[in-house]
């Protein structure tokens, strides 16, 4: 176990140890991102693509921005925004003059790079498009998680085929010499002839899902990345398995493949590896960088280089042959405070955390709301999804990206006397803090390996134990007993005993399943999902009591406000009131991106976005009673009225 003193911001922003806590007053931005001028993206970068013959890489962004970077004089040009996050970019290798942007808001855009402009939106996707290649000038094909892939005519902007025949999400495509390859949730790869629009193979399914993929048409391979952390390679033609690399110890995000037949994989137990396209072996390991995404990563044109985007909004850029970083294009070394998650006291007190890796305090009442302190650990700054505070509201446990927990004493607001455990069971996406006899102030953590870890307050591991195949999205323990329950990405939700025996399953979604939550007697659970359901179980019995569909919005955070009263957040910035006696729905706009978090703090109830915002609501009342923001996300959003 680690003790150390953590990090305090200054007035002036430059990280100190032991200085002045930093106060922020309400309604102001915390970070140098308040100007309205486009100097970085202010979400991280989910994708990043090599414009042929110059030293410019285009980039998509969670911010709904796709941006230009210019390499040779450091600049950054705006092509514009989507409604909502942006999950890939691509660039047509033949010309280098066109880029297709595809996102969360169903949609692909089209941007001429030499007029620096939108062309064309493409239209017909029914969920998050999650990947686009060009075929040709004329041709272009998409994936979704609408469970199907389009093949597009560029020139109308019409669909020319649908492939339908995965069963779950498609999240990764790669094509070559008329052969489309797709993976997906149904941990399937599949190949199709695009002329016919034929399904004429399918490789799998596999023990865990495929999110990446990519043609090596060197050796006449396809690349598959996969959770369990290894690479599989088939042949192209025949998809007969070649060679596996036991590449890393967790979930591999992307694998792409340079033009000498080399293979990248990146992963998310934060290990960036280059494999000789000959010999299949290793051949180096990029410099790490903490705060990079591993779903970003790709060749430059050429294969000199390699570009990723960072959960600060920046640009990363390696030599492939020595794997040194050469540059961090618009670095200012605030990051981005995009909330992922809030708790809270009885009392008023909030602590959140976010993608720029800060650990901020709050205050909230009835009248007033505001900034305190914030913090980030001395090992770093690095993404936090994960936040609990303790019923006293003087004990904090924080999970970060980088598989660390932090737990922190909270004494006249301020964070103090700090604890770090790597876990190594990958990120970590949920913590909840024990009040039952015994277990006081153990924190039962979420990972993405799929197991619940219970750790003791002076952060020693008591018991870490499995419970899903795919990753903990959340957890939750019973307000009384000791048992907990837990949700996954694989769609499934189980209730265990805090010494981690399964006692019970709630079966009834049919996709990732993002939150759960108790009501206050712990005699029901609230959980939401992707197949855009908010359902209701009897805890004890595990029986479905209510299914209540609530659009075509993918749905985040769910929190009871009474037995009667269930809040729900969506991804598109809603918030949605659910009264289970009436049945009544109502919903309101509060926020320009997904609400992340929901939590109840004394008599109101706070919600996060990756906006930037944090707002208080009074369940009692429609709106918002108190708004405080640490950055401005979207420059094309009109300025909100502040609330008092």
């Amino acid at each position: 176990m680690k003790h150390s003193d953590s990090s305090r911001s200054s007035e002036s922003g430059v990280s100190q140890v032991d200085s002045a806590h930093e106060k922020i007053n309400q309604n102001t931005v915390q970070n140098s991102m308040s100007s309205q001028e486009f100097l970085r993206h202010r979400g991280p970068i989910t994708s990043t693509a090599a414009v042929v013959g110059t030293r410019k890489v285009v980039t998509g962004a969670y911010d709904g921005a796709v941006a230009l970077f210019d390499l040779d004089n450091g600049g950054i040009s705006l092509l514009g925004y989507h409604t909502h996050l942006v999950n890939q970019v691509t660039v047509d290798s033949m010309s280098g003059n066109w880029a297709a942007s595809c996102s969360s808001d169903y949609t692909i855009h089209l941007w001429d790079l030499k007029g620096g402009e939108r062309k064309k939106i493409l239209r017909g996707h029914a969920d998050d498009v999650e990947d686009f290649i060009f075929v040709d000038d004329a041709t272009g094909i998409s994936a979704s998680r609408d469970q199907r892939i389009f093949i597009w005519d560029l020139h109308s902007g019409a669909i020319k085929q649908v492939l339908d025949a995965h069963e779950k999400d498609v999240l990764s495509l790669a094509y070559n010499d008329g052969l489309l390859y797709s993976s997906g949730d149904d941990k399937t790869l599949r190949v199709w002839d695009v002329a016919s629009g034929d399904l004429i193979n399918t490789i799998g399914p596999f023990d865990l899902e495929t999110d990446t993929c990519a043609i090596d048409p060197v050796h006449n391979r396809i690349v598959v990345g996969c959770d369990d952390g290894i690479v599989r390679i088939f042949d192209v033609k025949s998809g007969t398995p070649v060679f596996e690399i036991a590449a890393h110890s967790s979930g591999i995000k992307k694998v792409a493949v340079s033009k000498t037949g080399d293979i990248l994989s990146a992963a998310y137990d934060q290990r960036i590896i280059i494999w000789s396209g000959s010999t299949l072996e290793k051949k180096l390991e990029l410099e790490n960088v903490m705060h990079k995404w591993e779903r970003s990563f790709s060749f430059s044109a050429d294969g000199s280089t390699i570009f990723a985007g960072t959960f600060d909004g920046t640009l990363l850029e390696w030599d492939t042959l020595t794997g040194k970083l050469l540059n961090e294009a618009r670095a200012d070394g605030e990051g981005n405070a995009c909330f992922n998650r809030v708790a809270a006291s009885p009392t008023g007190t909030a602590v959140t955390v976010a993608d720029d890796g800060w650990i901020r305090m709050a205050e909230f009442s009835d009248g007033s709301a505001g900034w305190g302190d914030r913090i980030f650990p001395t090992s770093g700054r690095m993404l936090m999804n994960a936040v609990a505070i303790d019923t006293t509201g003087k004990f904090v446990a924080t999970g970060a990206h980088d598989q660390k927990l932090h737990m922190y004493d909270l004494e006249d607001g301020q964070l103090v006397n700090h604890r770090e455990k790597s876990l190594g069971e990958g990120p970590i996406n949920f913590i909840d803090i024990a009040t039952q006899e015994g277990y006081e102030d153990n924190a039962f953590v979420a990972c993405y390996s799929g197991r619940v870890a219970c750790v003791t307050p002076e952060c020693e591991i008591r018991a870490c134990f499995p419970v899903h195949e795919g990753a903990v999205k959340s957890v939750r323990l019973h307000p009384v007993k000791k048992l907990g329950v837990s949700c996954s990405a694989d769609g499934s939700m189980s209730s265990w005993t805090f010494d981690g025996k399964i006692i019970g399953q709630y079966l009834g979604h049919t996709a990732i399943i993002n939150d759960v939550a108790f009501s206050y007697s712990g005699k029901r659970i609230a959980s939401v999902s992707r197949d855009f359901t908010l359902k209701i179980y009897d805890f004890a019995e595990g029986t479905l009591i209510d299914s209540i569909s609530l659009g075509r919005r993918s749905l985040k955070s769910v929190c009871f406000a009474s037995e009667d009263i269930v809040f729900v957040g969506d991804y598109w910035g809603g918030l949605i009131r659910v009264d289970l006696t009436t049945g009544e729905v109502q919903r309101e706009k509060i926020a320009d991106n997904g609400i992340s978090s929901l939590a109840g703090c004394g008599e109101l109830m706070l919600a996060t976005s990756y906006d930037g915002s944090v707002c208080a609501i009074d369940p009692k009342q429609k709106g918002v009673a108190h708004r405080i923001e640490a950055m401005k996300q979207n420059l094309s959003v009109p300025e909100r009225e502040e609330v008092a």
